[in-house]
């Protein structure tokens, strides 16, 4: 269940600010349990429901993700505030989370500070608190209205 590799694409071809984060890299979405490809059966898997199986990721696919958004994020011409969510990056990364891996998770964000070429106008902010935490939200809403001039 790819978004494609023109993800991010729209902000690197139109220059517009751009707030973002790193949401649900803790898990990649197949369909029901059979369609997994056998070679990921050995992976810790979660039955969503019937049409969805998730998988959680490694701390090495978390570093290349780190690596390929940083480089999306590093074409990007207008302002950029990528928040990084230090206590989880999905409801189930979260401590006594069924995926929580700190691991692959400090596997991600260390790609991504040691690949995005920050500047005053890229900037990587990291946010003591999970994705879907309240104050996360509040920090991702004060990031936009501060680049959006509002």
């Amino acid at each position: 269940m790819s978004a494609g590799e023109d993800r991010l694409g729209a902000a690197i071809r139109t220059g517009l600010p751009y707030v973002g984060s790193c949401g649900a890299l803790d898990m990649v979405n197949f369909g029901e349990i059979d369609t997994v490809p056998e070679k990921y059966r050995d992976r810790q898997l979660l039955v969503h429901n019937s049409q969805v199986t998730l998988m959680r990721t490694t701390a090495d696919e978390n570093h290349r993700f780190g690596e390929w958004i940083a480089a999306k994020l590093n074409q990007m011409e207008g302002e950029v505030r990528f928040l990084i969510p230090e206590k989880g990056v999905s409801i189930l990364d979260v401590d006594g989370g069924l995926f929580r891996d700190a691991d692959a998770d400090d596997a991600l964000f260390s790609a991504l500070e040691a690949n995005v070429h920050t500047t005053a106008r890229r900037q990587l902010i990291r946010v003591p608190q999970a994705i879907n935490d309240p104050e996360f939200a509040d920090a991702l809403a004060d990031n936009f209205l501060e680049i959006a001039g509002a």
